[in-house]
């Protein structure tokens, strides 16, 4: 019993202590969000099938967000014309790949870690958009 209590003080103590780096995080992704219009997107990609998940998955990466605002801009984005294997590894990287949470991340996780799980995520966004897309059938 004293175990339990012991490791839920610790893990409350490492919960309380990265709350400021979490809330600046937070802060950032929403004023990225913010700040950016939305014709930036369109003057960003190209309509190349190669080029444009990698930009999609890097562009998203540095805008990380939430899944249900993920599928606002997406809708937006292809409204304005930008490819649905863009859109997809955008979407895609906009969730799993971090870098506005990469000081985070690395301070609970490891440095190591975070870094190798960001740039794994990275390259399956590229990877997950093209296979989705081409099995929808949309290239």
């Amino acid at each position: 019993m004293n175990r339990l209590k012991d490791s839920l003080i610790k893990s409350a103590k490492s919960i309380y202590q990265t709350l400021p780096i979490l809330f600046g995080v937070m802060l950032l992704v929403s004023l990225a969000n913010i700040l950016i219009p939305k014709t930036f997107y369109s003057t960003v990609f190209k309509n190349n099938i190669l080029i444009d998940p990698f930009i999609g998955s890097a562009v998203g990466s540095i805008l990380a967000g939430s899944p249900i605002v993920s599928y606002l801009i997406g809708g937006e984005m292809l409204k304005q014309g930008i490819s649905l294997v863009a859109v997809t590894a955008f979407l895609v990287a906009w969730v799993t790949v971090g870098i506005v949470q990469l000081p985070a991340e690395s301070m609970t996780l490891g440095k190591r870690f975070a870094i190798t799980r960001n740039i794994t995520a990275f390259f399956f966004a590229v990877i997950v958009a093209i296979v989705t897309v081409l099995i929808e059938g949309a290239l």
